[in-house]
């Protein structure tokens, strides 16, 4: 049931290969290192990841403690929920957006998250039937742009933003990830993939840059591994870079939260 959870948030991205469920696991638990109780929903349909990224066993399923609902797996801290606790690794799933959006109501609806202070929903990439549905079905409290500076990754980056934009789900800002590479060996830093996108999209619709995450290969190792970076190091430059975001989105949930004080006029 997801009456008992406080805040829903959409973890999102225009196109794939932007790093959007790598940002979402350790955004979770960043959140998670913050005293918060936190799930992760694994909103990709057709290619799940976050059950490989935080160690879950292959073959391991959700329980029922009634028949009806699924208990949530334990992971790393988190509740989570993914299409890859119900089939097998190997498995396609061939089914058309009906029936992907049909899916994604079963975990969301009828998984027993318990009490939750956030919910993140990892979403799959583009502005499709997963995230209509979603929109639809619960009232977002808001989403979490990723993108990284190249010129095409913002194109999509934009069209996500107009997409959350027309179902009045409201940004809570752009994560920019991929955003300088530094060399292990002489210190040297290059923007691979450009600079300063992320800061020009987040001006261009009035909302907040979280943070800028660089291209580290720690953060591919440790989610290979299953122990995510901010798991694993918890003192590294990028997982710090990871707090920050996280305590930027817990600011503005809980900024939404708080009614503006009326205006006290005297004559």
């Amino acid at each position: 049931m997801i009456s008992q959870v406080q805040y829903i948030v959409a973890v999102a991205s225009g196109k794939g290969g932007v790093g959007k469920s790598t940002v979402a696991v350790n955004l979770a638990l960043s959140m998670l290192a913050q005293g918060l109780r936190v799930g992760l929903l694994d909103a990709d349909i057709y290619g799940p990841s976050i059950a490989m990224m935080l160690g879950v066993a292959e073959g391991q399923r959700p329980q029922s403690d009634d028949g009806k609902r699924l208990l949530p797996l334990q992971a790393q801290g988190l509740s989570t929920m993914s299409m890859a606790y119900l089939v097998t690794r190997d498995t396609p799933m061939a089914w058309r957006g009906p029936m992907a959006s049909g899916a994604l109501q079963q975990m969301l609806n009828h998984t027993a998250w318990g009490p939750l202070d956030v919910l993140l929903v990892d979403m799959p990439p583009g502005t499709g039937d997963i995230q209509l549905t979603l929109a639809q079905q619960v009232k977002l409290s808001g989403a979490v742009i990723v993108t990284t500076p190249q010129d095409i990754a913002l194109l999509d980056a934009e069209k996500g933003i107009q997409m959350f934009a027309k179902v009045s789900v409201p940004i809570l800002g752009v994560v920019e990830n991929m955003s300088m590479h530094q060399c292990v060996a002489c210190g040297h830093k290059e923007a691979v993939f450009g600079a300063g996108g992320g800061l020009a999209i987040a001006q261009s619709h009035e909302v907040a840059l979280l943070g800028q995450l660089p291209l580290d290969s720690r953060v591919r190792h440790q989610g290979d591994a299953g122990v995510p970076v901010v798991v694993a190091a918890p003192d590294s430059k990028v997982a710090q870079s990871y707090t920050v975001i996280a305590l930027a989105v817990i600011g503005a949930l809980r900024c939404a939260d708080t009614p503006e004080e009326p205006e006290i006029v005297f004559e």
